[in-house]
């Protein structure tokens, strides 16, 4: 996909919407789909209909961009996204998150499920991603760049923005919840991690495992969006967990984070779309 299909994009969405520009994006990860329903005056676009998105395909994840008011400005909601493993092209993965931020987005929140590597953390915990590692050897920028995107190079020193990462941390505890903080590390998927896998992960610094979230985050920086990040730990990883894993475990995980996760977002997101601060 390349900067006249993002624009396309973006234009078709503005049409679609009513309303030219958006403040912020977010994206629903497995199970967390529901969040979007809550919204009143929301305007739902189904992905096929906007030239250039992937449909998702795994069970959990919806195909259906929100725009919502909340709080003084307007959001986009991507409810459900395409996976690499999904056989997906690179550019195909993140076009969603392109096609937001063309669309105005200077904030993108990116929330997933996780499998827990970190001792401290229980199914159904939330937790803020502070860094990730890509242990994929896949990155969307690969190839030709085209610098109205952004720059050949770009820093990832804070991929995930320290001030928003912060003001998260205090509406967690808000709220009630540990404030929790981790590395995430992306693997390529479909099948769930080993045991020796999770161990090396965790030997380089991860705390949670997934097989999505980190291209994403790659292409939002690139475009010059600040990126937020939340993982639901929906089960313990390979070789913690004293049972198989199976994808039913994470959607019945997420379901019952339920009620937790949409507190989260109701406090945050006025904030994380007015770009105020706490």
């Amino acid at each position: 996909m390349n900067y006249e299909e993002t624009t396309q994009a973006a234009a078709f969405i503005a049409d679609a919407t009513g309303f030219d520009t958006h403040d912020a994006a977010l994206v629903l990860g497995s199970g967390l789909g529901d969040y979007a329903a809550s919204l009143p005056d929301a305007v739902v676009v189904p992905y096929a209909d906007i030239p250039g998105f992937p449909v998702p395909q795994v069970v959990g994840h919806g195909g259906s961009l929100i725009s919502a008011p909340v709080g003084d400005g307007r959001i986009l909601i991507l409810s459900g996204r395409v996976h690499t493993y999904e056989g997906w092209e690179m550019d195909e993965v993140v076009f969603g998150v392109r096609a937001v931020i063309a669309s105005g987005a200077k904030r993108v929140m990116l929330t997933n499920a996780a499998g827990g590597v970190n001792s401290s953390y229980s199914p159904g915990d939330l937790v803020i991603i502070d860094d990730h590692l890509n242990l994929t050897g896949r990155n969307p920028l690969l190839g030709a760049n085209d610098d109205r995107l952004g720059p050949r190079f770009p820093d990832l020193s804070t991929v995930y923005t320290p001030r928003l990462r912060a003001e998260l941390a205090k509406v967690f505890t808000d709220v009630g919840i540990t404030p929790y903080e981790g590395t995430y590390a992306w693997f390529l998927g479909p099948t769930y991690e080993t045991p020796a896998e999770v161990q090396m992960g965790r030997t380089l610094g991860a705390d949670l495992v997934g097989m999505s979230t980190v291209p994403e985050a790659i292409a939002a920086r690139h475009m010059g969006a600040e990126v937020a990040g939340i993982s639901l730990v929906t089960n313990l990883a390979a070789g913690i967990s004293p049972t198989p894993l199976s994808h039913d475990e994470v959607t019945e995980t997420a379901a019952r984070a339920k009620e937790t996760f949409t507190a989260v977002l109701d406090a945050y997101l006025p904030i994380f779309v007015s770009g105020s601060g706490v």
